[in-house]
């Protein structure tokens, strides 16, 4: 099976190039997944919010499809002999546990801050909102401070503290000795579990369809650079949709020379931007939108800072560790996603929701 992919994509390889076509794939994929992250309003602080408030609703079961979608999505492809995920850098390589918790609750509570993760952000500025485009630009110079910058040493101490050897020790499901079937069930008792809260949070058709079409574009990431790799005679890395990294890789590519090669984050970032816009477009809500007054502009900017550096300490964003790294069960990518969720709940009950109950309970 995995040799029939390879050889499904040979004959464009030849023609096009392995660094155009990934360019190419990665813009087509971003495309799919920018247009139904904006028709479904895809987004993990909103789902935290709604958790953790106790108040389920649309939001958290977006998020819940378009995660389980990505898990069983990848699950089967690695069933199917379609991908091979144990040489990609989240499992692979030597990974960082302190880096995780410290990088998934510093993003956490840059993405309350901020009121939107990475993703989120991206797909707002291609809406017309000015808040969240300063705070996207905002979270790429500070992921690129934290790759290669002035933030990398401190970001290289803390990921030091505690590690963990690439291989079988940082493959979740190798850790509780599981197969892989039982990897795609868990992902078929969380798209239970979505569609439950789906049905009971009213009849948005587009809601559910673009949760799972976001989770499905993720599986597709996956399956389309496996598939390169696998037919090109170069060293192709196979990986999923993320967001720190080609937004530091286009900040570099903008403002220094030479720029980076092309590749899959080359095309996925404009990709998502026009399919952000497309699906604003068709549904009237383009608008531009800025900052009300200075606390929120200094907020967002807080936010933006913290989530830049925290999805470099994290190995990931919201998407290319919680739901990219969280498909294939990397337990570093496992650990991040639940530091976000604790980050991003103690955040808003501290800056958000404590207020409110303290103006409640002592009236106007």
């Amino acid at each position: 099976m995995g040799r029939w992919h390879a050889m499904d994509l040979l004959p464009l390889v030849e023609r096009a190039g392995e660094q155009p076509l990934l360019a190419g794939g990665g813009a087509v994929i971003g495309l799919a997944f920018g247009f139904f992250a904006q028709r479904s309003g895809f987004c993990l602080r909103a789902a935290v919010i709604e958790f953790a408030r106790r108040e389920p609703g649309e939001k958290l079961a977006v998020w819940l499809l378009a995660f389980s979608a990505a898990v069983v999505g990848v699950q089967a492809l690695l069933l199917a002999g379609a991908v091979d995920v144990s040489g990609t850098r989240q499992l692979a390589a030597r990974g960082s546990l302190s880096g995780a918790i410290v990088g998934g609750l510093l993003f956490g509570a840059g993405m309350v801050l901020a009121r939107g993760c990475a993703s989120r952000l991206l797909v707002l500025s291609a809406t017309g909102n000015l808040r969240a485009l300063l705070s996207g630009l905002i979270f790429a110079v500070t992921a690129q401070a934290a790759l290669g910058g002035v933030l990398a040493p401190l970001r290289q101490a803390i990921s030091g503290w505690w590690t963990v050897e690439g291989g079988p020790a940082r493959d979740l499901l190798s850790v509780v000795h599981a197969s892989r079937w039982a990897g795609l069930a868990f992902g078929f008792l969380w798209l239970l579990a979505a569609l439950w809260y789906a049905l009971r949070s009213g009849r948005a058709r587009w809601k559910w369809i673009g949760g799972i079409g976001a989770g499905l574009a993720v599986a597709l990431g996956w399956a389309f650079t496996a598939s390169v790799a696998a037919s090109s005679f170069q060293v192709v890395p196979v990986q999923g949709i993320t967001f720190s990294g080609p937004s530091a890789e286009w900040l570099m590519r903008v403002v220094s020379a030479p720029a980076p090669a092309p590749g899959f984050d080359f095309g996925l970032l404009p990709g998502v931007f026009a399919g952000a816009f497309l699906g604003a477009a068709l549904a009237g809500q383009l608008r531009l939108e800025g900052f009300k007054d200075g606390y929120s502009m200094r907020r967002y900017i807080a936010g933006a800072l913290a989530m830049g550096f925290g999805a470099m300490l994290a190995g990931g964003c919201a998407v290319g560790a919680g739901v990219s790294g969280g498909a294939i069960f990397s337990l570093t990518a496992w650990l991040a996603l639940g530091s976000m969720w604790i980050g991003a709940a103690a955040t808003d009950r501290l800056l958000d929701r404590e207020p409110r109950l303290a103006a409640h309970r002592h009236g106007p």
